[in-house]
């Protein structure tokens, strides 16, 4: 058996296969289970060290005894040891006990009184290493029934479930932290009433002095008419937040004190406001800001399509 697996093969073998067995039945998460369990890893590599000192141990218990082989006896060694290893004492022992196979010599002990049309039936038992693994499929069984459906254990579906729930929320811890890469182009419109809330909770810790809380304008302009200064829709409301109104006398740049993504919700709670009419508002400033992207309605098409005379009329 050494000959065919020597220490130099073993060792690293066991190595292997105790990290192996470290990640199969430890959740370590990202790390590996070797780096995350320090104290676990020491403990299987003490235990691997003390299988290499028995290892030395043997071998150097072998070298003894075989010093005090006769002549004869070195040379019979010598000759097993060169069999191959389907020839080999270790390998007939074991394949004896996994099979408990017989000699043909012996065919006529097992011979059962059946006779099909010349076939004869042999009283051969069944292979140990089946019955030993049809054994531990039916505690597989048990445990499998106790686990999942007695004791009620997460099965696959539940663990799934979990580590989704725990990946999202680490994703908005990672969002606290995260660079914000939201800008001009990517910026759109939010729609959801959690995100509104959030940008009228920002507007009103920071807006409400110029543009009042209900966005009726003060110092700043109607936030609620059709008419901008520096232009409608998301884009252009993000971009006036973000890099602030006119040099000299507008808004000044917020960018550098709440986050584009906020500032993305702000603007999406102004462009809300659209059409509210709050009281005593400020007179419209800017222009009109029609969004040239927008789909054009029936009645839009039927204008551009009329004479001149009858747009005039």
């Amino acid at each position: 058996m050494k000959k065919f697996f020597p220490i130099y093969v073993r060792i690293p073998v066991l190595f292997a296969l105790f990290f192996i067995a470290m990640e199969f039945f430890i959740d370590s998460g990202d790390r590996p289970a070797f780096i995350k369990f320090p104290i676990v890893s020491l403990i299987l590599l003490l235990f691997l060290f003390l299988l290499i000192a028995m290892e030395v141990v043997v071998k150097s218990t072998n070298n003894v005894l075989y010093s005090l082989l006769t002549e004869e006896q070195r040379k019979q060694k010598e000759i097993e040891d060169e069999l191959p290893f389907t020839e080999t004492a270790f390998y007939k022992k074991w394949m004896q006990k996994l099979t408990r196979s017989r000699k043909i010599e012996e065919e006529g002990e097992l011979l059962l009184h059946h006779d099909y049309d010349g076939i004869k039936e042999l009283d051969n038992v069944l292979p140990p290493w089946w019955v030993y693994l049809f054994y531990a499929c039916i505690a597989f069984a048990f445990i499998y029934l106790v686990r999942f459906h007695v004791l009620g254990h997460d099965d696959q579906t539940m663990e799934f479930e979990k580590e989704m729930a725990e990946a999202k929320i680490a994703v908005e811890e990672y969002k606290k932290t995260a660079p914000d890469l939201m800008d001009k182009e990517k910026v759109t419109l939010l729609t959801d009433a959690a995100e509104l809330a959030a940008g009228k909770t920002i507007f009103e810790t920071n807006c409400v002095a110029c543009h009042r809380a209900d966005a009726g304008g003060a110092i700043g302009p109607n936030l609620t008419d059709n008419q901008w200064i520096n232009g409608g829709g998301i884009k252009n409301v993000f971009n006036t937040i973000m890099e602030g109104g006119r040099a000299g006398k507008g808004m000044v740049p917020w960018k550098e004190i709440i986050k584009p993504s906020d500032i993305q919700k702000v603007a999406s709670y102004v462009l809300s406001l659209q059409g509210s009419n709050p009281k005593a508002g400020k007179a419209p400033e800017g222009e009109v800001w029609v969004d040239e992207n927008a789909p054009k309605t029936a009645s839009d098409k039927n204008v551009a399509a009329a004479p001149s005379s009858e747009v005039l009329k």
